[in-house]
């Protein structure tokens, strides 16, 4: 497989195993060993009709088996969250047609609390889910990709689109109100402001993560758990400052220390109405290290229980 092909369809698989892992690293592990399996398929003489097709089957097998291992099933609820993409998503969004609303669902698709909602599914209903809802693959295609008939196939889009519908958030339209209330959010929270913050956020907010060991809900408890978080870094690490910066297409901030090093990345969902829906605070290390230095926020925050590298940090 030579480098062209392989730059165009890198954009396929990340875009499918980030979905379903959360993980950068490990998407595009999985995609380097998916190009391996199909560079010896053709280096053995087989001809592969759709290398696009052939590599989405593959990424998505490997994902189904990466989630099925022991190590995943046992993580906890502090290492389950996603891995965050800052800035414009680039290769987690490929190129694809149709008109604006259609682009914007798979955008949607990425955001931090979508990608929590996706835990609660099986790997067979994520990788059937994933890619009807969001690719649009037909469904013969998707019973072959998860191994079983294409009936199946569809009762596992279905169970899992009810699951989803249920619980997911629907996105303010407007990207540039969007942006104005998550400036009036960030400014609160570096102000102290507990007022302001809290008529910023629904009534039935939530906050992942945070060195939350389970997701918080309700305005006046998310507010207090955020100013908290934040004051306690500002005690252990001096002065913070938020970038603002895009976090998996929704707005968000890096949490900053004096030295510029990084503490957290903090996502909003801002819902219909205008209001902060989600409040999604990665502060996990093993999360972050992707996106540069570091600060030492070892003494922050509650120690993770289960695999994966270091202590969570603070309710940033």
């Amino acid at each position: 497989m030579n480098a062209q092909l392989f730059e165009e369809l890198r954009p396929v698989g990340f875009a499918i195993a980030y979905r379903m892992l959360g993980s950068v690293s490990e998407a595009e592990d999985i995609v380097q060993e998916a190009f391996l399996r199909v560079h010896r398929k053709l280096d053995d003489g087989e001809r592969i009709e759709s290398p696009r097709a052939y590599l989405a089957t593959v990424v998505a097998r490997l994902c189904i088996g990466h989630l099925r291992s022991a190590r995943v099933r046992h993580e906890t609820y502090v290492d389950a969250l996603p891995e965050p993409l800052i800035g414009e998503p680039g290769a987690a969004l490929p190129a694809v047609g149709g008109d604006p609303a259609g682009r914007a669902e798979i955008a949607d698709s990425l955001s931090l609390a979508f990608l929590v909602l996706l835990e609660s599914l099986s790997p067979e209903q994520r990788a059937a889910f994933l890619l009807r809802e969001v690719f649009d693959y037909p469904y013969d295609q998707i019973a072959a990709i998860v191994a079983t008939s294409e009936d199946n196939a569809r009762q596992l889009v279905a169970r899992a689109r009810r699951h989803v519908e249920q619980r997911r958030p629907r996105f303010e339209p407007s990207r540039q109100r969007r942006e104005r209330l998550a400036r009036r959010f960030f400014a609160a929270a570096q102000d102290g402001d507990l007022g302001a913050l809290e008529e910023l956020l629904a009534h039935d907010v939530t906050l992942h993560g945070g060195g939350q060991p389970r997701p918080l809900t309700g305005r006046v408890r998310v507010a207090r758990a955020l100013l908290a978080g934040v004051r306690l870094a500002t005690a252990r690490l001096g002065a913070l400052s938020l970038r603002e910066v895009p976090v998996n297409g929704q707005p968000g901030a890096m949490v900053l220390d004096s030295s510029e090093r990084l503490i957290g990345v903090l996502a909003l969902d801002i819902t219909v109405g205008g209001q902060i829906q989600t409040v999604t605070a990665v502060s996990d290390p093993g999360k972050l290290r992707h996106l540069g230095p570091l600060a030492d926020v070892g003494s922050l925050g509650p120690r993770r229980v289960g695999h994966g590298p270091g202590p969570a940090g603070p309710p940033a």
